[in-house]
């Protein structure tokens, strides 16, 4: 899985560290300055999406409010009057960050989800090790809390305790609001990068552009809260979960039914989101928890990208109902299932593999490599490369059905604006890069076993073609 969701334009120059092991990351960063300079991939990349990046959710939300859902419409307008783009304009796009049912919405969402994490029970869990070797540990209630947030957001709505449709009409001010709280939240993490790490798996690159993108620290604590597991899993794909559920609240509120294609992709993002919390615990082992730092990057995108883009489909069909019939809509949702189960089943499998490297994978004893590895304290560890099942087609092939779902619960929209469909696209992009950027720091890790684990599976995502 990945929600990693802003472009990763940098990579850090190599921070400051402890220990004389080799850092896994250092690989990635220079193979990154070898296609890219350093200025560009460390300065000038970060800064244009740190400016466009903000301005481009604010363009999703009035491509559909005023714009009839035409994206194209919208950055033809934007680029015809350059004003709207300046925050401080008569006419400008900006929608006002202070708004006070906005803040109420953010506020009451965060405390309750903050609380969920801390009182729900769930079993200890025990991430991988790092390169300084620290060991992260987590309460793994995700599912719990997911369906303890989803049945008190639709019960609250329909006792009217709350306008669940009022997430759809101050949307534009809730990712105001968000903006703001993330660029601060952004610059604390910083700060305590800098002077309050929680582990030894933190420092600087010098470059303070640099370190307020990608992070200074790794695994950020505050009070017991992993900061980090909030805004990944607990903010951003809980909502995820919550916001397409608020989008068809407004879509039967507004013409008294849900449509079919609505009801499609909401049910497929739903579906996605809770195999994400069922699998929450391999998530803690994967690049966003484990390699990419709190900062901009990842914070920031996972508070105002992922409600903004990730449910862009849904938030789009509110005002543009498309009737599917029930044999296309069912093979949609047929299809995306399926595409999401054996996105599950990848990484079911190689969680299983983990920790037992000898149960038998397709009826069969698995293939593999027997790597090794030093951390920075010297220490050399041991590790096992899966080269079998879903693992043995291609070393990234869980991306591939991920993408295929994302299709799915696009294409309900059909082709008649191209706005439901850029998910699908950045997406791509983005898993594309992060094999590359997974590619290179596994080289690092694991150096002449990576070799020969890659010719062993030789292609990337794409069993045959890439």
């Amino acid at each position: 899985d990945a929600i990693c969701p802003v472009f990763n334009a940098s990579q850090r120059s190599e921070p400051r560290r402890m220990g004389g092991g080799k850092d896994w990351a250092r690989s990635e960063g220079e193979h990154s300055r070898e296609i890219l300079p350093g200025w560009v991939r460390e300065i000038m990349g970060p800064v244009f999406l740190m400016v466009s990046t903000p301005m481009f959710i604010m363009v999703v939300v009035h491509t559909c409010h005023k714009f009839e859902g035409s994206l194209l419409d919208c950055l033809a307008y934007m680029f015809k009057n350059p004003d709207w783009m300046l925050p401080f304009s008569k006419k400008s796009m900006w929608l006002s960050p202070l708004d006070s049912e906005a803040w109420k919405i953010l506020g009451s969402f965060m405390i309750f989800e903050l609380i969920l994490m801390r009182i729900v029970p769930g079993k200890e869990f025990r991430a991988t090790v790092t390169s300084t070797g620290h060991i992260p540990i987590y309460k793994a209630n995700g599912v719990q809390c997911l369906f303890i947030s989803i049945i008190t957001f639709i019960a609250l709505g329909y006792y009217d305790i709350i306008d669940p449709g009022l997430v759809y009409d101050k949307f534009g001010e809730i990712l105001a609001a968000l903006n703001l709280f993330a660029l601060i939240f952004c610059s604390f993490l910083c700060f305590k990068g800098h002077y309050f790490p929680s582990t030894a798996d933190s420092g600087t690159t010098g470059n303070t552009v640099l370190d307020f993108y990608w992070g200074t620290e790794l695994y950020p604590r505050v009070l017991g809260w992993d900061l980090k597991q909030f805004t990944n899993c607990r903010f951003g794909m809980m909502y995820w979960a919550i916001g397409p559920i608020a989008y068809a609240w407004k879509q039967y509120s507004v013409t008294g039914e849900v449509s079919d294609s609505m009801l499609v992709s909401v049910i497929l993002q739903l579906v996605y989101v809770t195999k994400f919390f069922w699998w929450e615990t391999g998530y803690f082992c994967s690049m966003d928890i484990q390699h990419d730092r709190a900062g901009y990057y990842i914070c920031w995108g996972c508070l105002c990208w992922v409600p903004a883009v990730y449910t862009s489909q849904s938030f789009y069909l509110v005002d543009h109902p498309i009737k599917l019939g029930r044999p296309l809509a069912l093979a949609i949702l047929f299809i995306g299932v399926l595409m999401i189960w054996i996105n599950y089943d990848s990484d079911r499998q190689r969680q299983a593999f983990r920790k037992n490297t000898k149960e038998k994978i397709w009826g069969s004893t698995p293939d593999k490599i027997d790597a090794q590895y030093t951390t920075t304290d010297g220490s050399v560890r041991h590790s096992a490369l899966l080269a079998s099942g879903w693992w043995g087609l291609a070393r990234h092939f869980h991306y591939l059905p991920e993408v295929c779902a994302a299709f799915c619960w696009s294409v309900p929209a059909l082709f008649h604006n191209f706005l439901p469909y850029f998910y699908v696209i950045f997406l791509t992009i983005l898993l594309i890069d992060r094999a590359n950027r997974d590619d290179a720091r596994c080289a690092c890790k694991y150096t002449k076993y990576w070799d020969m684990y890659c010719k062993k599976v030789p292609f990337k995502i794409v069993p045959f073609v890439y």
